[in-house]
């Protein structure tokens, strides 16, 4: 965790990110019912922020102590430093969570059970993508075709789609966008 803590550090100081939200949380955040909400691996809180505006009480959560220095002091932001190959997510407590340009696999169900009846989940990361794209080149970080459709189809799938994107850094990339709602039955 550790080495893991550094290397993001260091990212995040060398390597600005943009600062804009992704449009796919602005398109869709106003089908979430305003209360609380998860961003997963934050990062400086681009999301995060937006979140917050829009009126959500947001756990923002990262690894990284220097990119959540960035995130702003706000009484309805709450930063939680956390290694996400150890948390976990508290079952029922959110309206809204956010996964952007992260896996980890071990999350898919909590995410599910981390939702509220009728809570939202937006979720966009990358996929396997041959050619010349910049994704992640460590498998373990790509999600397969259609890996995230399938592992979401049991909520009510609003949006998906696999597109070609710009990543945070302006290279090529191939991405899986989803969005979808956990019934309240």
């Amino acid at each position: 965790m550790i080495e893991d803590k550094e290397r993001w550090n260091i990212r995040y100081k060398e390597k600005p990110f943009r600062d804009y939200v992704e449009p796919i949380i602005e398109k869709y955040i106003d089908l979430a019912n305003k209360g609380r909400a998860l961003d997963i691996a934050c990062g400086q809180g681009r999301n995060t922020h937006f979140i917050a505006e829009k009126g959500f009480e947001v756990d923002a959560v990262d690894l990284s102590d220097y990119a959540l220095s960035c995130v702003r002091d706000e009484p309805n932001i709450h930063k939680i430093e956390a290694d996400l190959d150890e948390y976990n997510l508290e079952k029922n407590k959110y309206d809204l969570v956010v996964n952007m340009n992260y896996l980890n696999r071990r999350f898919y169900h909590q995410i599910k059970e981390a939702l509220k009846p009728d809570g939202l989940v937006i979720f966009e990361t990358f996929i396997i993508a041959h050619g010349d794209f910049d994704n992640p080149q460590n498998p373990e970080y790509l999600l397969r075709k259609n890996e995230l459709l399938h592992t979401f189809i049991s909520l009510d799938i609003i949006y998906y789609e696999e597109h070609d994107d710009i990543n945070l850094r302006g290279e090529k990339t191939r991405v899986a966008s989803l969005v979808a709602q956990k019934r309240s039955c």
